[in-house]
């Protein structure tokens, strides 16, 4: 997907958060702020994106979103449990009613047996609901795994924007 495509998802994505009423909040490890990047091409972003952590350190993940250091020894910053940390403690952060995270290995190194390049955990909080995650393992070099994560978030954003509670 282009990125003028990624960018008129984001304003469809935008328009529907402004009729909801909704603010939203990111918390990004290997996308690095693509999806607030992406987000904020849209002008008149900011009614809408309330803010953005890129927590691309562990520390920074303990230190910006509260997740528990012995979390990400136990299970790794590439995991489930640290994806729903991270979504969780940047609604707890920040002024936004939903919030989107995403951990993961871009590539082309860092991978290991169990967690192979392209792996990507993403979560989406929303107070007073349940918190969604996927998993998925991306085809492609580092920008397509990172594109393709920032898909899968907006995807999920509308997904939690659209549940009922």
């Amino acid at each position: 997907m282009s990125f003028e495509a990624l960018v008129s998802e984001a304003a469809r994505l935008l328009d529907a958060c402004r009729q909801a009423g909704v603010k939203i909040a990111t918390a990004e490890s290997c996308t690095g702020g693509l999806i607030a990047a992406t987000l904020t091409a849209v002008a008149g972003s900011s009614d809408v994106l309330e803010r953005g952590f890129v927590t691309y350190s562990n520390e920074a993940k303990t230190e910006q979103l509260g997740v528990p250091a012995a979390l990400i020894a136990r299970d790794g910053a590439v995991s489930e449990t640290v994806a729903r940390a991270m979504a969780e403690g940047a609604l707890a952060h920040a002024r936004a009613d939903i919030a989107i995270s995403v951990t993961g290995i871009a590539g082309p190194g860092g991978a290991t047996p169990n967690k192979p390049v392209g792996l990507v955990h993403l979560a989406c909080a929303r107070r007073g609901r349940e918190t969604l995650h996927e998993q998925r393992v991306f085809a492609g070099d580092r920008a397509a795994v990172r594109e393709q994560s920032v898909v899968l978030a907006f995807a999920m954003l509308r997904r939690q924007l659209t549940s009922v509670a």
